[in-house]
């Protein structure tokens, strides 16, 4: 079995943490802007059925399209680099991200909503401060499952000209005859990125939501 050098790891050191901070970049990013369209968009379709099952189906399609060939159908209108990754990644997080933010709204119980109503909320006040607030578990749990998986699919841009973890895997690893210890790196790191990020949403939805951990301490 071939042996990791550790030799390699101490000269590429500076690469490998350029490497690590282009794919937090990257990730970051997508899933940004993942949730300015996602979240949004489902308050637009939350209470529309044909709406919701259309703007759901068009971001299930484009979850089914392989990474490698969505990535190659943007090329030749943005050119290669990290811009045809990112619009790539996006789109595979908006099917968790719409679904789940209406998911959140919908279980809001209507009795909450009448007794908002009935102490002159606006509709925008109720949305704002009641349906938001309460649909937070479940926003996070699709920005979560975005993140993970962005994390995961962004190591393909390394095919279409873009940065990040990909570039130990391929260019450092499979090219050069399978070199086992870039390859071992850059999916240990992606890895880590990816359980690092998602501690780090789990702590953010704790602090978003208060009253969960006082209805816990009771």
């Amino acid at each position: 079995m071939p042996e990791i050098r550790w030799d390699w790891i101490e000269r590429h050191t500076d690469d490998i943490v350029r490497a690590t901070v282009a794919h937090l970049e990257i990730t970051a990013v997508s899933v940004v802007a993942a949730v300015a369209i996602a979240i949004p968009l489902g308050i637009l379709v939350r209470g529309r059925r044909v709406a919701f099952a259309g703007a759901a189906g068009t971001a299930d399609v484009l979850y089914t399209i392989p990474s490698i060939a969505l990535f190659s159908f943007l090329v030749p209108f943005t050119g290669i680099g990290n811009l045809p990754a990112v619009i790539g990644l996006i789109a595979y997080a908006l099917t968790m991200l719409i679904r789940n933010t209406v998911v959140g709204l919908r279980s809001v119980p209507a009795a909450v909503r009448e007794a908002a109503a009935g102490m002159g909320l606006t509709p925008r006040q109720i949305l704002l401060r009641v349906e938001l607030p309460l649909a937070v578990p479940s926003i996070m749990a699709g920005v979560r499952l975005a993140t993970v998986s962005t994390v995961g699919i962004a190591t393909i841009a390394v095919f279409v000209g873009g940065d990040g973890l990909g570039e130990l895997i391929l260019l450092d690893g499979i090219q050069r005859q399978l070199f086992l210890t870039p390859i071992l790196v850059g999916t240990v790191l992606a890895t880590a990125l990816a359980i690092v990020l998602d501690a780090l949403l789990v702590l953010a939805e704790r602090l978003l939501t208060p009253w969960t951990r006082a209805r816990a301490a009771l």
